[in-house]
Formats: C-alpha cells, structure tokens, sequence
C-alpha cells in the first residue's frame, strides 16, 4: 500500500464543501490530527452517521498519511516495532518483518482512509481552539477556520520532543530520538543513549552493531519476563490514568510497561549493550561527568520522551493547576465539548483504537445522534 501522493490530497482540500458562516467552515466535530487516534475517532463518526466534511473534518497537519510514523527513522523495521495494533475494521496485512516501519504503516493508514472514504484536509496546521460567544469552536488555521460544536484533539506527541536539562556544555554531537535516523553515522564512535524505553533501546540494538555505546537512565529500568497480558495492560493505564485525573503532566504509557523480551531488546543483549549506568550530573566539553569522573564521548542521543501537543488549546483555559489536563475518561473535565484521544493512557495504539470510540460515543450523548442516516462504506 502506497500513501496517495501529496497533489491528490491537495485537491481534496480545493474540492471540500462545507457551509461557510462568519468566515469559517461549520461542521459538527473537528478532528485535529490523521494519526492512529484521530483516523479510529473518523471511522466511529461515520459510524453513528455524521456526514463526511458537512458533519465532520479530520485536519491533518502532514502532506500525507501516517502520522509520527511517516517521521521515524528509516532504521526501524516491522520486526522492532514496539507493539502495533490494527485500526477499527481493517486489518493490517501481514508485513514483511525487515520492511521499514515508516512505509509499511503510512500505506496502510493512507489504505485506510481510502477504504472509509475519511475526510482528511491536509495540510492544515491548527493554530488555536477559541470559544465562540454562540457555544461553538472556532479553530483557527493556515488554511481557513472551522467552527465545530465539538472538537477530538488526537494531535500526538511526536512534534514535542522532550529535552531534558543538565548543567555544562558538550561540544559533540547531541540529537533527541526524533531526529535519529539509523546507526551508520555513528560507526567507529563512543554513543551515549540517555532514556529508559523502547525507543533507547532500539537505538542501542542498532548503534551497539557499529560503535561503542553507553547506556544512562535516571532510575533502573523495570524488567518484566512473560508477555504483555490484558491484565498487565490494565494496570499499567491506570497509573498513567490516575495522573491525567489529577491534572498532572501525562507520563507516556511505554513509559511505565517495562522493558520486555522484544526482538531489539534481546538484539541490545547480545551486543552487551544493557550495562545500565546511572544519570550523570552534568556534560562536559568531551563527555558527561559523575562528580569528578568524566566519560569522553563523541555523540548524545537522548532517547527521552515525548510531551502532548496541546498548545493550540491554550484560549480554552483547560490545564489545571498541575499543569496537566485533567480528563474524565477522553473528556476534558472543564470542557465537554473537547475529547482527548491520544493523551495519557491512550497514547498507545491499542489505546487510541478505544479512546476514538469512547470520545464518539459521549459526543453523540452531548450534541445527539445525526439527523442524517448513517453513511454505510463499501470495502473497496
């Protein structure tokens, strides 16, 4: 499956017919992101019968399919993906295990909308959600506004990566996981791989091949044996749950799963790049240092984590006092009108299939079914 090129999706946007009032586009829903949740949030509306682009919009800031998936590196294969669940209604076909991660899953996400005839604007690049003095939305964006009577925000992560700070300089090279595109320009040299999941441990399975790597993490990583079971599942949403109820920051689901029997991790293994050392206190010019010991380095990746991209948000007054925002399932406790898909414990494939469906089924409560007919798709 190929994504579609980005011409045809730019036609798509030119040919959108929606009704225009007070300068902006209205619909029923706005869908801010094309991503895993936000494609699982457009299949259930159409479900429950709102009508493509008069009942609901999915505004994806990308050229084309995929989400973060389109942004990984070329490096990650299908074997070494940490955990992919299939999206509502459509299974994925069986990859080749060496394909690359990045090709395999935009095609099938491209697939995917075709399939459910979604209806995917991009690329449109939310600005801001502002309150309507008539009770509705207006999201502003580089390419005209929308009003919507309610709003799924499934805008992801992977456009805020997160650096944490240290004290010093290093003047090698320093690069977040985002931009890591695979070990070979790391051959020959001493890495430092900061962070404590999935992500720094694909990094060191890959670059322990072609260089010497050191492996830091701020507290030991967690270990678990046997497979990723529902139960497991279960408990490890509701810690992250539990935060998003309090209006904490979110911790990422992966964060908190442990690090498992995956086929990086037992690669990193072989290699003997699970030497955990402890977070040092600061960088060097050549290096990083714990106290007076200095380790000399050439490069940094700091396989650190991800925050939600929820800037855009800010008019809505929605983050409480612990700098989070604190939801009642996918619903942001001081906003019904706003779902959050994608966020907190449903920042996992498997997660996000869920929290589209749960986002729909309480918008159908607040704004009631669709005068309209349910719209029923062929497979193509």
């Amino acid at each position: 499956m190929k994504p579609r090129a980005h011409g045809e999706h730019s036609r798509r946007a030119r040919c959108f017919t929606g009704v225009t009032v007070y300068g902006a586009t209205n619909v029923d829903v706005v869908v801010t992101g094309a991503g895993q949740a936000g494609l699982s949030a457009a299949y259930h509306l159409r479900r429950r019968g709102f009508a493509p682009y008069r009942g609901f919009v999915v505004l994806d800031a990308d050229s084309a399919p995929g989400g973060a998936w389109a942004h990984r590196s070329p490096s990650l294969r299908m074997a070494t993906v940490h955990g992919f669940h299939d999206l509502p209604d459509f299974e994925l076909p069986t990859p080749d295990p060496g394909a690359p991660a990045r090709e395999v899953v935009p095609g099938y996400f491209a697939a995917y909308e075709a399939k459910h005839a979604l209806p995917v604007v991009r690329p449109v690049r939310v600005r801001a959600v502002q309150p309507r003095p008539d009770g509705r939305l207006l999201i502003e964006t580089d390419a005209g506004d929308w009003s919507a009577r309610a709003l799924i925000n499934a805008t992801g992560t992977w456009t805020r990566p997160f650096l944490p700070h240290y004290p010093g300089h290093f003047a090698g090279r320093q690069l977040h996981y985002a931009d890591y595109r695979g070990p070979g320009s790391f051959a020959g040299q001493r890495v430092v791989v900061v962070g404590g999941g999935a992500s720094a441990i694909q990094v060191l399975s890959e670059v322990a091949e072609v260089a010497e790597t050191v492996w830091v993490t701020r507290t030991p990583p967690v270990y678990h044996d046997g497979p990723f079971t529902p139960e497991v599942g279960r408990a490890v949403v509701a810690k992250v749950e539990e935060r998003v109820r309090q209006g904490l920051p979110v911790r990422s689901v992966v964060s908190v799963t442990g690090l498992g029997p995956s086929v990086a991790y037992r690669r990193a293994e072989e290699l003997g790049a699970l030497d955990r050392r402890p977070m040092f206190d600061r960088l060097t010019e050549h290096g990083i240092a714990w106290g007076d010991r200095e380790l000399t380095a050439d490069a940094i990746v700091w396989a650190t984590g991800f925050r939600p991209e929820i800037a855009h948000l800010a008019p809505l007054g929605l983050r409480s006092p612990g700098g989070g925002i604190r939801t009642d399932g996918t619903q942001a406790a001081a906003d019904p009108r706003v779902h959050l898909v994608g966020y907190g414990p449903s920042a996992s494939t498997v997660g996000a299939n869920r929290a589209g469906r749960s986002a729909v089924n309480a918008i159908v409560k607040l704004l009631g079914e669709p005068s309209e007919a349910p719209v029923r798709v062929q497979p193509l």
